[in-house]
C-alpha cells in the first residue's frame, strides 16, 4: 500500500488554501481523496437528472419528445465553455507564477472539455434534425460551440505534440489564453446574429415548470461533480508521469524509468 497518505501533515492548511499553493506532491494527495466522492456524487446526480427529465418532465407541446435531448444538451454545452475558461485561466496562472501543479492542472481539464464539447455538438444535432429537418447548419450557436471544442482540441494536441512539458505548458497555456479573449466577442456574435436573423432558440415549454427546471439543474450539478471527479483521476496520471524521477515518486511508489 503506498504511503502517499503521509504527505500531507496534521498542520497542513484547509483544502482551498492547500489548492492554491499546492504542490505537485500536496496536489496527488487532494485528488487521490478527493475523486471518489465527486465520482459517487456524479453518478447519484446524474441518474436523478436522466429520471426527472426521461420520465417525470412533462411532454412539451411544440417540440414534444425531442425536447428531452436538452436535460444532456444544454448542461454539457455550458459546462464546454465553463472548463474551457477555467482550462485558460489555470494555464495563464500557472505560467505567470511559473507553478507546475496549475499547469498540470490545466491538461488534465482539457480532454474533459473537449468530451463536453463535443457531446453538445453531438446532441445538438440530434434536437436539431427533427425542428430543422437537417444534422447540421452553419449557426452561430453551433459555430461557436464547434471553435470550442476546436480550442481543447488545439491544446491538447499541443500537450502531446511536444515532448519538453515547460515548453508543452508554455504553448497550450498561449493557445488557450488567445481562446479565451476571443469567447466574448464570440458569444456576443451569437447573441447578435440571433437577434438579427431570427434564429433565437424556441424556449422550452412552460419555462417556470419546476420539474423541467429541477431536472436540468440536477444534471448540470451531476456533470459539474463528474468534471471534478474525471480531472481529479486524471491529474493524479499527469503527476505521476510528469514526476516519475522526483524523490517523493520513488519512495511512494518505487523507482520509475
Amino acid at each position: 500500500m503506498p504511503a502517499y497518505s503521509s504527505a500531507l501533515r496534521s498542520d497542513d492548511p484547509p483544502l482551498l488554501t492547500a489548492w492554491s499553493e499546492a504542490t505537485p506532491q500536496r496536489g496527488y494527495v487532494l485528488a487521490t481523496r478527493l475523486y471518489p466522492w465527486f465520482g459517487w456524487a456524479a453518478a447519484v446526480l446524474c441518474s436523478l437528472g436522466l429520471f426527472v427529465g426521461l420520465i417525470l418532465a412533462p411532454t412539451d407541446p411544440h417540440q414534444h419528445e425531442h425536447y428531452r435531448i436538452a436535460f444532456i444538451h444544454t448542461p454539457a454545452l455550458w459546462l464546454s465553455v465553463v472548463i474551457y475558461v477555467a482550462t485558460a485561466v489555470t494555464a495563464g496562472y500557472g505560467l505567470a507564477r511559473r507553478q507546475r501543479f496549475l499547469s498540470m492542472l490545466a491538461s488534465a481539464l482539457a480532454p474533459t472539455g473537449a468530451m463536453f464539447a463535443f457531446l453538445a455538438l453531438w446532441t445538438g444535432s440530434l434536437w436539431g434534425k427533427p425542428i430543422w429537418g437537417t444534422w447540421w447548419v452553419w449557426e452561430a450557436r453551433l459555430t461557436a460551440e464547434l471553435l470550442v471544442l476546436f480550442l481543447f482540441l488545439g491544446y491538447v494536441a499541443l500537450q502531446e505534440a511536444i515532448d519538453d512539458a515547460r515548453r508543452a505548458d508554455r504553448a497550450s497555456g498561449l493557445l488557450a489564453l488567445v481562446g479565451a479573449f476571443g469567447l466574448p466577442l464570440l458569444y456576443f456574435s451569437v447573441f447578435r446574429w440571433s437577434a438579427m436573423y431570427g434564429t433565437a432558440p424556441h424556449g422550452l415549454a412552460a419555462p417556470g415548470n419546476l420539474v423541467v427546471t429541477a431536472g436540468l439543474l440536477l444534471m448540470g450539478l451531476g456533470l459539474f461533480a463528474y468534471t471534478v471527479a474525471a480531472t481529479l483521476a486524471r491529474l493524479r496520471n499527469v503527476i505521476l508521469k510528469r514526476e516519475r524521477n522526483s524523490e517523493w515518486v520513488a519512495r511512494n511508489f518505487g523507482a520509475r524509468s
